[in-house]
């Protein structure tokens, strides 16, 4: 009986220690996860723009430059900090690109990367989404090109007047002034960097775009722009025009 008794506490300290290590394993899994999402990838040189933007004038793109035969236009001058697919949220994968000027807000013009119709629903106070009928890359397609964070802190929004809220189905051209970049986040007392958000979002081939907080709902912006915009392959490289 004193065996059967010490048999069953050894197997109880190895189901212990068996528990613990498993335990253990999804701590450090977990922790190797938070470190890659938050000090890893591509946030090092955000932070470090955001800090000291004059000192990086080489990472800069002009606002409305394009690559080669592409058929966008950068809609508007900075740094293409984040990519698709990035990851600077625990699990979540960002679905467009974030484009920081190193400016305040108010300061740095947005344009339209392509022509296509505008729509502003009455409650955005700091986002755009323009219809285009005709992907240039995909004939027969149609796509949406969702932008935010044109308004301050305080939510004031710096969407140009030509397109109140309520703005349904104007037609823009590319190039055209849309607002001015901003920094709300939707809580006055914690803004974002002053950044666009830029994302190219999927129809759901009843002529009305998809949630564009899934990224499996929009699409890679590299090929409309002509350079690498997918984290997953570019690193922490800076953007640049594919030769």
């Amino acid at each position: 009986m004193l065996f059967a008794f010490g048999c069953k506490i050894s197997a109880m300290k190895k189901l212990v220690l068996s528990l613990g290590l498993i335990l253990a394993l999804i701590f450090f899994a977990l922790a190797a996860v938070f470190i890659k999402t938050f000090w890893g990838g591509r946030n090092p040189l955000v932070m470090d723009f955001i800090l000291h933007p004059d000192k990086h004038a080489e990472w800069f793109f002009p606002a409305k430059s394009k690559c080669a035969d592409a058929p966008f236009i950068l809609p508007a001058e900075g740094f293409i900090g984040y990519l698709w697919h990035d990851s600077f949220k625990l699990f979540e994968a960002h679905q467009g690109l974030d484009i920081f000027s190193g400016k305040q807000a108010g300061q740095s013009p947005v344009y339209a990367a392509y022509a296509g119709f505008l729509t502003r629903q009455t409650d955005w106070k700091s986002t755009v989404i323009i219809r285009v009928p005709e992907d240039p890359l995909r004939p027969g397609q149609q796509i949406w090109l969702y932008m935010t964070h044109l308004a301050d802190a305080q939510g004031n929004s710096l969407i140009d007047p030509e397109f109140p809220p309520g703005t349904y189905e104007k037609p823009i051209l590319q190039g055209q002034l849309i607002g001015m970049m901003g920094n709300y986040s939707g809580n006055p007392s914690a803004p974002v960097g002053v950044h666009l958000h830029f994302s190219i979002v999927k129809d759901d081939g009843h002529g009305k775009y998809l949630n564009e907080l899934k990224v499996s709902n929009t699409l890679n912006p590299s090929p409309y722009f002509g350079m690498e915009l997918d984290a997953r392959k570019a690193g922490k490289a800076i953007p640049l025009c594919k030769p």
